[in-house]
């Protein structure tokens, strides 16, 4: 397979850090409309020994005043002055909360309200279970009984795609108990620090969608434990901030499956998944599914995603 990015090596740990000490890494982009609810959500947090490292992309509205304004003593507020993208942001969050510190990292979007109890609940359930990572079940913000994600899986057979269980079903506790589980996206995990010295960073050539794909696969190889807990509950406002089909979502989004295959799916299978998908991209369109210009994005996108591990 292609050789692993600088970011996949073992990450050194400082022998020093603080028990019990979070450092929650927020990525922020253009995020000044979703912030105020995020800010209430960690306010009202009862689990309080945390420090909040908000790393900002570049931001061109009012994302950095109204971090500003807030000023509470932990908060650390780290101005990009171009935008690095999620995977970078979020290395560079992590690699501050380590050094100062903080036992565990907490990858959590900004686009989100929780509980007061979430923090301590993660804490906690890396304690009872002995796991690596704890993940809360996630809804979407509207309508608010209805599941984003109760956790999620791989399908090995098919390169590696990832899904969420419970995904627009409406809860009615059919996905109430604790459980290990292979995958759950960034938007809300807690993460011992020793996992980073075991698998290293996000990869950095994502920049958005598919690094925490890739992130939680080479977890799960490495015998990392992720447990869902579905009494900490969170409300996710889905593609708020970049949207459904927009350009940027559709060349991120298929770029970066292709060169998630490429990392991750072994020869024969590896061509076999790559021509696939493309085939996919092209009967869409002969299907009136997607438009000539979004064939086109997705079509370069693809080429772009295959090479960028030299396989096309």
């Amino acid at each position: 397979m292609p050789d692993a990015s600088a970011d996949e090596q073992p990450y050194p740990l400082p022998q020093a850090f603080e028990p019990g000490k979070i450092g929650i890494v927020t990525v922020t982009y253009n995020s000044g409309q979703v912030l105020p609810e995020f800010i209430e959500s960690i306010e009202r947090q009862q689990y309080r020994n945390f420090v909040v490292y908000a790393v900002d992309n570049a931001s061109k509205d009012d994302t950095i005043a109204v971090l500003q304004g807030w000023q509470p003593k932990n908060l650390v507020v780290m101005a990009n002055q171009d935008n690095r993208g999620v995977a970078a942001g979020n290395n560079q969050g992590i690699r501050a909360a380590i050094a100062d510190g903080c036992e565990y990292v907490l990858l959590l979007n900004n686009d989100v309200a929780f509980e007061a109890d979430l923090f301590g609940g993660l804490v906690e359930g890396l304690q009872q279970y002995s796991c690596a990572m704890t993940t809360p079940k996630c809804y979407y913000y509207e309508p608010k009984d209805v599941l984003w994600c109760a956790g999620g899986y791989f399908q090995p057979r098919l390169a590696y795609r990832n899904l969420h269980y419970g995904e627009n079903e409406r809860d009615t506790g059919q996905f109430d108990t604790p459980r290990a589980v292979t995958y759950a996206p960034t938007c809300c995990v807690l993460i011992r620090r020793e996992v980073f010295a075991a698998v290293g960073l996000m990869d950095e050539r994502y920049f958005v969608y598919s690094d925490d794909t890739d992130f939680m696969l080479r977890c799960l190889r490495a015998g990392q434990e992720l447990y869902y807990l579905p009494e900490l509950k969170l409300w996710h406002k889905v593609n708020s901030l970049t949207g459904t089909a927009s350009p940027f979502s559709m060349r991120y989004g298929v770029r970066n499956r292709a060169f998630f295959i490429t990392k991750h799916v072994a020869t024969p299978f590896r061509q076999v998944a790559l021509l696939s998908y493309a085939a996919y991209y092209t009967l869409r369109f002969l299907l009136c599914k997607d438009s000539y210009q979004a064939w086109k994005i997705k079509r370069k996108a693809w080429l772009e995603g295959c090479r960028m591990n030299r396989i096309a």
